[in-house]
């Protein structure tokens, strides 16, 4: 409602309403009223959410940053001292009973590879392996790893001998814009170690026959825990079979050629260059 909305209130009222305003005095300017009390306590409520938030960063911004963490940790809560191996290296720390192996890994190892994508377990960006089996890392508390060897996308290559799967990857063009790549090529490096222990997929022609030998399909069932944005999936699966398989897999695309593009740029309208 707007001042002249304010101005005209008693002319758009109704002979009645009129009537019932006059014997109600106490109604008379109601709309500036609530405007006024609508505008006061929003402008309250941000006041004290803006002086909160200013307290908390002036807080955080006095604790000294852990060696080698990536953020300032926060006000932790329940503290638990947890002890693992991350990449074939002993780790000690203290955290928040809540904290997830994800942000463990970002926020105070500052092992970025991991990437966050939904944070709920849905896409698989952030897969690691746990004693050699993949897990989503999101949904997976750091204080259950006591004791336990965990294997990011940092820890996979040696020196500069990469990973196969890894390699594979690069071979294969598995990739658009990388960010769910290490959560794709761990999920891949737990899937093969799977199917060498016979485990069955929701493909599996017949479950009560045990077999090593992942076709296309079956790779594909195996990996569709991990979300790629992108779409590159073909060349996916054509690096997990050319580990798998030890063979070439067969290439389905090709680039277009100068007189391709310009048959097609013709046929959309498009000038040629």
């Amino acid at each position: 409602m707007t001042h002249s909305d304010d101005a005209d209130f008693p002319a758009r009222l109704s002979a009645d309403e009129a009537a019932l305003l006059q014997a109600m005095p106490q109604l008379q300017g109601v709309g500036q009223a609530r405007r006024s009390f609508m505008i006061h306590s929003a402008a309250g409520s941000v006041g004290l959410f803006a002086a909160d938030l200013l307290a908390q960063e002036a807080a955080l911004a006095q604790m000294p940053l852990p060696h080698g963490a990536a953020v300032a940790p926060t006000n932790a809560q329940n503290v638990v001292k947890v002890a693992f191996q991350v990449n074939g290296t002993a780790q000690t720390l203290e955290l928040d009973s809540r904290v997830v192996l994800l942000d463990a890994l970002r926020e105070h190892l500052a092992l970025t590879g991991s990437k966050k994508g939904c944070d709920q377990g849905q896409c698989g960006a952030c897969t690691v392996l746990v004693d050699g089996q993949r897990v989503l890392s999101c949904l997976t508390l750091a204080a259950t790893l006591e004791g336990r060897e965990v294997t990011t996308i940092e820890g996979l290559a040696q020196g500069e001998q990469l990973h196969p799967v890894q390699a594979a990857f690069i071979k294969h063009d598995g990739f658009q814009c990388g960010y769910c790549t290490p959560g794709q090529i761990c999920s891949a490096i737990g899937m093969l170690d799977e199917a060498q222990r016979g485990h069955v997929s929701h493909v599996t022609g017949d479950v009560r026959k045990t077999t090593t030998r992942l076709t296309d399909e079956e790779i594909k069932e195996r990996m569709s825990g991990n979300i790629c944005r992108c779409g590159a999936y073909p060349g996916m699966v054509a690096a997990v079979q050319d580990v798998h398989s030890g063979r070439q897999a067969a290439q389905t695309w090709g680039y277009a050629t100068q007189t391709q593009i310009a048959s097609d740029r013709k046929e959309d309208g498009h000038a040629t260059i």
